[in-house]
């Protein structure tokens, strides 16, 4: 049994009626994106509940086998072999995030799943997978991994989910037509894509937080 994973919890009101959970990328961690909460200016009368976890410590193939915060290994930049084991690993975890909420009372279909970088590749192999059905995906300066395998195990329930993707023209971690391919390949299996790019490199931007608050605003 996988350990449960530390978490940052910030709450914009009392008794919050929706979460986001909202995975980091590669070697941060869970305070990465804790700062954009008061950014995204969401109304106080919808409280909902951020949840920000912290990746287990791991090696890292392309870092020289360093161990840091990770959702999986990278064996190489720019695509190439996935660990697919580490992905799965890091999709039961994330599962393991959701149970956690719709136990504290929170319906799968008022919980967003928001991730960076390898945070979002983990949100986007999850949510697509899911059997109920949930609020949305953000998936920002990311790819879709282990595309192959999503036609056969993709979920009915999560088929016209509102996906978000946002990425930088100039990223040089994932080059945008990577992100691109990944678009397409959802929109070939009938998704829903809102797709953003930005004048930026791997990060993120105000333009970009305001485009998120407004697609958490209409699916929650």
């Amino acid at each position: 049994m996988a350990q449960a994973l530390e978490v940052i919890e910030i709450e914009t009101g009392p008794t919050p009626q929706a979460a986001v959970i909202w995975l980091h990328g590669l070697g941060a961690d869970g305070h990465d994106f804790e700062p954009i909460v008061p950014e995204l200016g969401l109304p106080a009368s919808q409280p909902v509940r951020f949840i920000f976890p912290n990746a287990p410590m791991r090696p890292v193939t392309i870092n020289n086998g360093m161990r840091m915060r990770a959702w999986y290994d990278i064996f190489q930049l720019g695509g190439g072999a996935e660990d697919e084991a580490g992905i799965r690993d890091a999709q039961g975890l994330l599962e393991d995030l959701i149970s956690r909420e719709t136990g504290k009372g929170i319906p799968h279909n008022k919980i967003v799943l928001a991730g960076f970088s390898q945070g979002g590749a983990i949100v986007l192999q999850t949510a697509l997978r899911q059997r109920e059905r949930l609020a949305g995906v953000m998936a920002l300066s990311t790819y879709l991994p282990l595309s192959k395998t999503l036609e056969k195990e993709r979920a009915a329930e999560n088929s016209d989910l509102p996906i978000f993707m946002a990425h930088g023209a100039y990223d040089n971690m994932i080059p945008l037509d990577r992100a691109a391919r990944s678009r397409d390949a959802l929109l070939a299996l009938g998704y829903t894509v809102e797709w953003h790019e930005y004048p930026m490199q791997h990060s993120v931007c105000p333009e970009e937080i305001a485009d998120i608050a407004a697609f958490l605003l209409g699916i929650l």
